[in-house]
């Protein structure tokens, strides 16, 4: 059985996800950020979580060189955050929307959550690679609506 990518990417646009920046400053880049839904749980104990990058985003060799990165969950009026954060080549974050951790990793303000964590392991996914992180600090703000991405667009839960 042969999939058509096309149609799978749309099956898959089916199913609602939160909208995350993954942010990091590894030595020799300047703090950046890059947009992303492919974000999940893995473990309680240890906490660890992940999240994929494509093998041919511009992004890669900076995120490869990363021991520490920063997942941000983006609420409902972060739209424009997380459209700043999804162009091709323009990562570089804003100083105002940001501030250093205490891993070192840059967390961006006003954030629904943000996960601090050291890389645990990297994995071959196809045409991705698979990010897996240890949750070593964690910021929250409770009463947030988050941000959502179903169907090729933003929506909202009611």
């Amino acid at each position: 059985m042969s999939l058509d990518p096309r149609e799978f990417r749309n099956a898959l646009g089916q199913y609602p996800t939160g909208v995350c920046v993954i942010t990091a400053n590894p030595e020799g880049y300047k703090p950046f950020g890059m947009t992303v839904n492919s974000f999940a749980s893995v473990s309680l104990d240890p906490a660890l979580v992940l999240w994929s990058l494509r093998n041919d985003s511009e992004c890669l060799d900076a995120f490869n060189r990363s021991k520490m990165f920063t997942v941000n969950f983006l609420a409902s009026d972060q739209v424009a955050l997380s459209n700043a954060y999804s162009k091709k080549n323009d990562h570089d974050l804003v100083p105002e929307q940001f501030r250093i951790g205490k891993s070192g990793a840059p967390v961006l303000r006003n954030c629904l959550t943000s996960f601090e964590c050291e890389t645990w392991a990297r994995y071959d996914g196809g045409d991705h690679i698979i990010v897996v992180g240890k949750v070593i600090e964690m910021e929250t703000k409770p009463g947030a609506k988050p941000l959502v991405f179903h169907a090729g667009k933003y929506s909202e839960l009611r």
